[in-house]
């Protein structure tokens, strides 16, 4: 009798954002949904560290060694790549905002009027005196994240230019989304085939996707281009497709760093890799450039849906028409 009431969907409870405190101490603003499913983001890096459905099953990855304390970066969840993208500059890898502490943002300017999103934190990013040195720009970096009704995770960030020199701000950009899954071997990737990608395992070398589909048995650090604005990850053993939605991030960077690299990093266990797949709505091949006053927007969107199986393919109506 206990394995089937554990089952059923949770009584609905009252839309909540509550701030506390995680691990090392370090704030953390807690969003619960009125169907049960929550969400967590930390000030430190202004990270989402979890995302839980109406069951309590975690849908992102957060490794067992991750480092809770400045000036590491959390391994896990959704960090922020900003200003720079990987080692494409002369800033440190994935530049700084996801090891700088963000404040809540008190007064927001108004987004597009969504009224059935009830829970939703508002985090905001200023360079400190230390980051004009060494990334001498102005700018305001503000970061929503939401969740809304259905329990689907919506992150949007608007990034302002506030130099008042006239310069402009050219930057790249990712969120780093690591996604809890059963199994890497068995994990499908649906709406990159046919598209051309930069390999990072092949001398950042311009290729085309040849199959119907990405599937994984090594090592996968690649960058695709002009990416679809809708891709779906499917997780057989779980019977779960994440479907993840995009605006404003052209390029979608796939990785993982499998069995040997996994060995070399000290804040992921040695298997972890097998549980983790990182699908990264980006702005990688070309920069976003703002003049003074302008502001960009970048959005994703995660949903979490049971899988339907026809030869192998996406139900059509749930995923790729939903």
């Amino acid at each position: 009798m206990a394995a089937a009431a554990s089952s059923s969907p949770p009584t609905p409870q009252r839309p909540s954002v509550e701030r506390t405190k995680g691990p090392n101490g370090l704030e953390k603003i807690v969003l619960r949904e009125a169907r049960g499913w929550s969400a967590e983001v930390h000030l430190y890096g202004g990270q989402v560290t979890s995302w839980k459905n109406d069951h309590g099953d975690e849908l992102l990855f957060v490794s067992s060694k991750a480092i809770f304390k400045p000036p590491k970066a959390i391994c896990g969840g959704i960090p922020i790549c900003f200003p720079q993208f990987g080692t494409q500059g002369n800033l440190e890898k994935h530049g700084f905002a996801r090891n700088r502490f963000w404040s809540i943002d008190d007064n927001p300017p108004s987004l597009p009027v969504n009224t059935a999103i009830k829970t939703f934190a508002d985090l905001i990013l200023k360079p400190s005196e230390e980051d004009l040195k060494i990334w001498p720009h102005s700018f305001e970096f503000r970061l929503r994240v939401a969740l809304a009704p259905g329990g689907d995770l919506i992150l949007t960030s608007r990034i302002r230019n506030t130099n008042t020199d006239g310069r402009t701000l050219s930057f790249t950009f990712a969120y780093h989304t690591y996604l809890s899954v059963s199994d890497i071997s068995e994990i499908r990737v649906e709406g990159l085939e046919t598209l051309d990608y930069f390999d990072n395992l092949n001398e950042k070398g311009r290729f085309t996707e040849q199959g119907d589909a990405l599937v994984f048995e090594a090592e996968v650090d690649k960058i695709y281009l002009d990416a679809p604005s809708k891709i779906a990850i499917i997780d057989h053993e779980k019977k779960r497709t994440y479907v993840l939605r995009k605006d404003g991030l052209p390029d979608t960077v796939v990785w993982n760093p499998w069995d040997k690299k996994s060995k070399n990093m000290q804040d992921l266990g040695d298997e972890e890799y097998k549980h983790m797949l990182c699908v990264e709505p980006a702005a990688v091949e070309k920069s976003i450039i703002l003049k003074p006053g302008e502001e960009w927007k970048g959005r994703m969107e995660l949903s979490a849906v049971p899988s339907s199986y026809c030869s192998g393919q996406l139900d059509p109506e749930k995923v790729l028409h939903g």
